[in-house]
């Protein structure tokens, strides 16, 4: 039986795009207390199911798919900039294909605006009443308002009209720094984008016997399997090491490894490959919050998805990529690497940054070690030595050196070079995932 929590969800999942929900209706509709209704909107707010406006309240949204993650809605729009909604609430849920900026002739701006674009443009009634006309929303810079008959087209059309006191620069620089920002987040890799979902999943239940485990390793040729209880609750997991030599009529609960590793589908893909080398594990149930279960991660599904993170190119540039792109092997050295001190990697005094410094210690080192082992690294533990600042433009030459290696971990020492000069060392020690 579902818990209120989930009932709940559904229940917002259920309504129509655009409907306006609060915490005391749900609590009425449901039959639950404020704050089971509270903690249930703000899980679908986290799942993208509902967004909160200030001055607007809360709406049902169509939660978008992570192919078109760089689109933004209107009550996106609304939070980003401050905005106040001056008519056309209704389709806070619907998304920008563009935005484009009102600083041309009417005529010419029209040619530029269609169904579905945002209009941004200062204080200009018949541009926001000629957009609406053509489906576009509108976002008014500057504080300034707008005539009536603006706002009455705005709710027949259910497209919003949007004031804000900034500026029309400023306003473009912010959507186009949340667009940005999706576009990094668009490429991190969660465990619910790779996890084999509960349809295709094999899976048992604690009142099985160990007769049924040879049964679904035939017809699977699996040799792990999530345990569950009647709730699709996972209790525990089940290995061959588990059922060798034990009697075929046992129940599957008395062997089973109890208290098992999960990860849930926002977990990262970096968290989940973590847990599998520290924990030695092959198979990570995929659970929900009430430790329902979903889906199933193997080691394999996780190192097939890092491979394809390195093979394909970057849309949103962060720090690290920055980092990444401007570090290369020396010409003239194997195993050393070389870095131009370009302004993204400085601090405000003009010199290279601790974290960059750092990041760049743990790059070489996990180049030398792809190349050495052709095994990612996980950092554990690292110890950073600054002797000297590092000036913007300076060429770096970064010297790891492998100081013990294993099956699981290895440790390595890194000098980095300005010019001749040494200006700082590292000791790590990592994980390894093998490929």
């Amino acid at each position: 039986m579902a818990t209120k929590h989930e009932m709940i969800l559904q229940h917002i999942l259920s309504l129509e795009v655009g409907q306006k929900i609060s915490v005391r209706q749900i609590a009425k509709v449901m039959n639950v207390s404020d704050g089971t209704a509270y903690r249930a909107i703000k899980e679908a707010e986290n799942q993208g199911l509902v967004s909160t406006i200030e001055r607007v309240g809360t709406i049902r949204i169509e939660k978008k798919k992570k192919e078109n993650f760089e689109r933004l809605t209107f009550a996106e729009v609304v939070n980003i900039i401050d905005g106040q909604v001056l008519g056309g609430r209704d389709g806070l849920h619907k998304t920008l294909s563009k935005f484009l900026i009102g600083a041309m002739q009417l005529e010419d701006m029209m040619r530029y605006t269609d169904a579905g674009s945002l209009l941004i443009v200062g204080n200009r009634v018949e541009a926001h009443y000629r957009a609406l006309q053509t489906g576009a929303a509108v976002l008014i810079t500057g504080g300034f308002d707008t005539e009536e008959r603006n706002k009455q087209l705005a709710d027949e059309k259910d497209l919003p009209i949007i004031s804000t006191s900034y500026d029309t620069f400023t306003v473009a620089s912010m959507i186009n720094r949340a667009i940005y920002d999706q576009l990094i987040k668009k490429e991190i890799i969660f465990v619910g984008d790779i996890a084999t979902p509960l349809e295709d999943t094999f899976y048992m239940r604690n009142t099985d016997k160990i007769e049924d485990w040879y049964v679904l390793n035939r017809r699977s040729t699996h040799t792990r399997f999530p345990v569950v209880d009647s709730k699709m609750r996972v209790v525990g997991m089940i290995s061959s090491k588990d059922i060798v030599g034990q009697d075929e009529q046992i129940s599957i609960d008395k062997v089973m490894s109890k208290k098992p590793h999960t990860v849930q589908s926002k977990t990262s893909l970096a968290s989940a490959s973590h847990t599998m080398v520290w924990e030695g594990i092959e198979l990570l149930p995929v659970v929900d919050d009430s430790r329902i279960l979903i889906g199933v991660v193997s080691r394999q599904d996780v190192l097939k998805a890092m491979q394809q993170i390195q093979r394909q190119p970057q849309v949103g540039e962060t720090i690290t990529d920055i980092i990444t792109s401007n570090l290369e092997a020396a010409p003239d050295e194997e195993n050393v690497f070389v870095s131009q001190v370009v302004p993204q990697m400085t601090n405000h005094l003009g010199t290279l940054g601790h974290g960059v410094f750092t990041a760049l210690i743990i790059e070489a080192s996990s180049r030398l070690l792809m190349d050495k082992r052709r095994a990612e690294l996980s950092i554990e533990n690292i110890t950073v030595y600054f002797t000297k600042p590092v000036q913007i433009d300076s060429e770096l030459r970064i010297k790891p050196t492998i100081l013990e290696v294993g099956r699981l971990y290895a440790k390595v020492d890194v000098e980095v070079f300005d010019e001749k000069n040494l200006i700082g060392k590292g000791l790590l020690m990592a994980q390894l995932i093998n490929r």
